[in-house]
Order: C-alpha cells, then sequence, then structure tokens
C-alpha cells in the first residue's frame, strides 16, 4: 500500500507541479519555520483543490492542530473522506481529532464505526492497521484483526499480523497462538522457530511455549508439525534426552524405523553430546536390527564411544584397543570394500598411528585405502592427508609434506585443498620455516571455510608478533616445537616443555601465548586447577594483551564446569561484559551469565 501511495502522490505532483508547487513551497516553509499562521493561509487556498489537498493534508492537519483550529480541520477531513471513499484512514483521522478536541464519547463511537466498516474489506485492514500504528493504538489494531477474521470466516486469517500486534502488545501467549496457527498453515517452522529465538527468554515464556506445543500435540496427535518443533525447542535448550523422547514417540506413531530418533542423534554428535548421541544410536540398533539405519547407526555408535574415550584423560590404552575391535568386526560383517567398512578402517588406522604409536599399521591401512582407490577420490585424498599426518608423527615431514602438495592440487576448488594448505603451513610452522607457513596463511585467511580462515588467521598473527623480535628467531621456534608436540599427542612432554619455555622467555612477546597453549592443554588433559593458574597469570601480567578475554571465558567455562557453587562462574561471565565489551565472547558470556542467574532455567 505504501508503494502505491508513494507513486499516487508522485503523478499529483507532476500533474500540479506547473499550477501550484510555488505555492506548496511557500506554504511547505512556512510550516517548518513554525509560522502556522501564514502557512494556514496559504494552505486553506490549496485544500479547496482535490489533487492539492491531498499532497498537502499531512502538514495541513499538523498546522491546524497546531493552532488549535478544530472547527477547520473536521471540515478539511470531512471533504477529504467525502474526496477519497477509498482511503479509509481520514475516518480515523477524524476519530482522532475528537479525541483531540476532548469529546471522548464521540471518538470512541467514531474509532468503533471505522474499525467495522475497515473489518469488511482486507485492504482497508491494512491500510487501518498502519495507521494504527502510528498511533500506537495496538489494542485496537487487535480488535481491527480480530473483526476482520470474523467477517471473513476464516479463523486464521490475518494470523501473522495478530501475532505482531500482541507482541506488541506483551500478550505473548496469545502471540504464540498466532503463530502456531501461521506456522501450521502455511507449514513453516522456520518462521515459528525464529519467532521463539527472537521473543521467548524468560523461563515463564519457556515453560508457556511448552505447554502450548505439548497440549496441541494432545490435540492433533497425527499433525506432525507440533513435535517437530518441540523436538527443535529442546534441541535450542540442550535438552536432548527429553527431545529423544519425543523423537522416539514419533517414529513409534508414523513406523519410521528409527528415522527421527537417528536424526537427533546426528545432531547431538554433531553438537558434541556424545552421551546423549550414544543412548540414541544404541536405542536404533535394539529396536530396529533390521532396519535401513542399522549399518549407519552400528558406525555412529562406535564413532560416539571413540569421541569419549578421546576426550577422557588419561586415555585409556584398553579403550582405544576395544574400539579397533568393534570397527574390525563393523569390517567382517559388512565386506571390506563396504562404504562403512571403509570408513571404519581409516578410523582404525588413526587409532593405531595416534595413539598406540603404532605408525606401521597406521600407514599400512591408510596405503592400502589408497593404493585400491576405496571410494570416491576424496575419500582417497582424506586418507592421503591422514597419512601425511601419520609421517609427521614419524618425524618424516618430507613425505607429509608431498602428500599435502598432492591433495592442494587434487582439491583446489573445495575445503579439503584448503585443509591440505593449512596442513602444509603448520608443517612449514613446526620446521620453523615461518616465512613460507606464513605466506600460505595469508591466503587462507579468506578460505571458504570459516574454521579453517580462523585457524589461519590465529596462527599467522602469531607469526607476525613474534617473528625476527631477537636474531635467532629462538623463541617461536621453541613455541613451534611445543605445538608439534601437541600434534603427536606427546601432551605431558609438551606440559613441561612449556614450563621450561615460560621461564626462559617470560618478558618475551610470546609468553602470553604459551600461558595460552599451556592452559588449553591442561584443560583438555582434564588438569583444571592448573589450567586456572594459567589463566590467573594470563590476566595478572597481561591484561591488556589480545588474549586476556580468551583467557577470562575459559576460566569461567572451567568453573561453570566444575565449581559446585557457580557464583564464581557467573562472577568470571559479568566481568568479562564489563572490562572487554567489545570482546567476541561477549554475547556467549551474556548468554551464559543469564542462564547461570536462572533466566533459561525450566
Amino acid at each position: 500500500m505504501k508503494g502505491i501511495q508513494v507513486k499516487t502522490i508522485f503523478f499529483i505532483l507532476a500533474a500540479v507541479s506547473s499550477v501550484w508547487s510555488q505555492s506548496i513551497e511557500l506554504a511547505n516553509e512556512y510550516f517548518s519555520r513554525g509560522e502556522f499562521d501564514k502557512a494556514q493561509t496559504e494552505y486553506e487556498k490549496l485544500a479547496k483543490k482535490k489533487d492539492a489537498a491531498f499532497v498537502i493534508h499531512e502538514n495541513y492537519m499538523n498546522t491546524l492542530l497546531r493552532l488549535k483550529n478544530y472547527q477547520e480541520a473536521e471540515h478539511f477531513l470531512n471533504e477529504q473522506i467525502l474526496n477519497r471513499p477509498d482511503y479509509i484512514v481520514y475516518r480515523a483521522e477524524l476519530a482522532d481529532l475528537y479525541e483531540e478536541m476532548g469529546q471522548k464519547e464521540r471518538a470512541t463511537a467514531a474509532l468503533n464505526e471505522v474499525i467495522n466498516a475497515a473489518a469488511k474489506k482486507d485492504i482497508f485492514v491494512y491500510q487501518l492497521q498502519d495507521y494504527l500504528y502510528r498511533k500506537n493504538k495496538i489494542s485496537s489494531i487487535i480488535e481491527l484483526l480480530e473483526k476482520g477474521r470474523t467477517f471473513s470466516g476464516s479463523p486464521n486469517k490475518f494470523s501473522s499480523l495478530l501475532a505482531r500486534a500482541y507482541l506488541y502488545s506483551g500478550n505473548k501467549k496469545a502471540m504464540m497462538e498466532e503463530v502456531l496457527k501461521y506456522g501450521l498453515q502455511h507449514n513453516n517452522n522456520k518462521y515459528v522457530e525464529r519467532t521463539i529465538q527472537d521473543n521467548i527468554e524468560e523461563p515463564e515464556e519457556k515453560e508457556m511455549v511448552q505447554r502450548l506445543l505439548y497440549a496441541r500435540i494432545q490435540e492433533h496427535p497425527d499433525v506432525t508439525f507440533y513435535n517437530d518443533l518441540l523436538i527443535w525447542f529442546f534441541v535450542q535448550n540442550n535438552e536432548y534426552r527429553r527431545a529423544f523422547m519425543q523423537a522416539r514417540a514419533l517414529d513409534r506413531r508414523l513406523g519410521l524405523q528409527g528415522e527421527r530418533v537417528y536424526e537427533l542423534a546426528q545432531l547431538a554428535y554433531n553438537n558434541q553430546e556424545y552421551e546423549e548421541a550414544l543412548r540414541m544410536f544404541e536405542y536404533i540398533l535394539v529396536n530396529y536390527p533390521q532396519g535401513g539405519l542399522y549399518s549407519y547407526a552400528r558406525r555412529f555408535k562406535i564413532l560416539t564411544k571413540e569421541q569419549i574415550v578421546k576426550n577422557k584423560f588419561p586415555i585409556n590404552r584398553d579403550d582405544i584397543l576395544s574400539l579397533i575391535d568393534e570397527y574390525q568386526q563393523l569390517v567382517e560383517e559388512f565386506g571390506d570394500r563396504n562404504n562403512i567398512s571403509k570408513y571404519s578402517k581409516r578410523n582404525m588406522a588413526l587409532l593405531y598411528a595416534f595413539y598406540l604409536a603404532d605408525y606401521d599399521k597406521g600407514v599400512a591401512i591408510l596405503r592400502d585405502a589408497i593404493d585400491k582407490e576405496m571410494g570416491p577420490s576424496q575419500f582417497v585424498d582424506q586418507c592421503k592427508l591422514d597419512l601425511g599426518d601419520v609421517y609427521i608423527l614419524k618425524n618424516e615431514p618430507w613425505e607429509a609434506a608431498l602428500l599435502y602438495m598432492q591433495v592442494d592440487k587434487a582439491e583446489k576448488e573445495n575445503d579439503l585443498g584448503e585443509l591440505a594448505k593449512l596442513k602444509n603451513a603448520k608443517l612449514f610452522f613446526y620446521s620453523g620455516e615461518f616465512e613460507l607457513s606464513k605466506e600460505i596463511l595469508d591466503i587462507l585467511k579468506k578460505a571458504t571455510s570459516r574454521e579453517i580462515a580462523n585457524d589461519a588467521m590465529e596462527l599467522s598473527l602469531i607469526i607476525q608478533d613474534n617473528l625476527g623480535l631477537d636474531t635467532t628467531d629462538s623463541a617461536l621456534k621453541a613455541y613451534a616445537a611445543v605445538e608439534l608436540l601437541i600434534f603427536q599427542n606427546k601432551h605431558e612432554e609438551a606440559v613441561n616443555a612449556l614450563d621450561s619455555l615460560f621461564q626462559l622467555y617470560e618478558h618475551n612477546s610470546i609468553a602470553d601465548e604459551v600461558l595460552w597453549l599451556k592452559a588449553k592443554l591442561e584443560n583438555k588433559l582434564g588438569q583444571k586447577e592448573a589450567a586456572i593458574q594459567s589463566l590467573e597469570m594470563i590476566l595478572a601480567n597481561y591484561k591488556y594483551d589480545i588474549l586476556a578475554d580468551d583467557a577470562l571465558f575459559m576460566w569461567a567455562q572451567i568453573l561453570e564446569e566444575t565449581a559446585e557453587d557457580k557464583s564464581e562462574a557467573m562472577e568470571k561471565y559479568k566481568q568479562l561484559l564489563i572490562e572487554y565489551p567489545g570482546s567476541i565472547f561477549s554475547a556467549e558470556a551474556r548468554k551464559k551469565y543469564r542462564a547461570l542467574r536462572g533466566d533459561f532455567v525450566f
């Protein structure tokens, strides 16, 4: 409608420009200067012309109201209503004029009359709604839309418009009811999800949404729309177990053979909720052994267990052997060249090399996959990258570099090629060839993969900040040597090396990087108190350096995970918000602070 009005004004202006343009300009000039008596005189002349009256309408009405010339304002509006019966807003303006004049009953009656008239025609509903928003008359908008719905005979009419009006009125329950109507009618989950994300924050609001969805599921058990939303809602709040219950019920009702549970399990796995993912994959294996998802669930069950094992320190050798045994059983059951088997063999190779230090076994499995071209070219190239990593473990960097360059050349158009470049840059870094490393990293800052671009940026900054600060680059070389130890899973050796490195270069620019790397490693190894000590040293000695907010955020996370009293974690998040308001962690810190305070608790 606004577009139509703009065009109408444009053409009217074009028609009258030669006749009235100077008069309109003069009247507007008086108006802008606050000389309302003079403006009224000019506008009165123009108001007698129908087309000109449309152009000057807003300024003329404001002039008359400023002068409290209500009689002329009423006369002008009545003329406009007669001249433009297709524009119902003038009738609403007349009701507002009565209110301005102190005639409350007359104003109320006039507004009711115009709402009743507008409700019968959609174009009038849209015109009047926009006007009422400008006047902040939200209750009148709701009345208009409800009457328009009743007149139309459609229970879902204007649902998205009503949702907006109820939001502005503060009635979020009514808003959500309309949002659900619109979402179901148009099969638009995303609209509902965005509305919840943008507007539902307080605990009582979340409880309300949950109750609404449960009620809809009970009323309409055959409509999956509400189940899908409830599953999504639980996932947003990391309530995977409750989401699992809904997905399981949906699978049973629709006979989906575990399909919804599998999708949820994949989501939990990708979000590192491994215990919950494992429970779901096991459910599929027990309940759908003949289903089409069985083999995939079997592999992902082992993958999930692998993640759990690798994230518990110290890593148990027997657990690694058990994982290899499970992968081997999978290969034997499904055949050597099956897709599931080939990925399982790749996992076996990496477990042998990285966690059992059986490099020859890892190389043999990966070489076999490459030589036999087991699978599409990208899988083979991924195996080449893995083999390059194993050669780094074996201290054979040239072999690794050749493989990385092969993949870079073969996969230059996708993320795998960028990953190969990054690995090559890190290899140059480990070997102390910092200029060569930085050349590649600077290219990768624009990588399509955000993760690769961020890794490249981080390593490039380390080189840039510490390169050439002494004649031998000894500090950076020592730091790079520790990074290599960490890559080789020589964690305890790396921690000791970092202690020595900090003592040696405490007053060097690399000192905060050393402490940060140490804190990350200690946290990964489960040495939480030691990690906090390292983080404390960063904040005590390098509070104004680039890693200070990183350190404070990690400190808060550790306290949140380990401390019985969460108030200390809250204080750390609050400290970050106050002292580092521009930090990239600010949004997440605010969210976590509010969650610990109880704002997001069901």
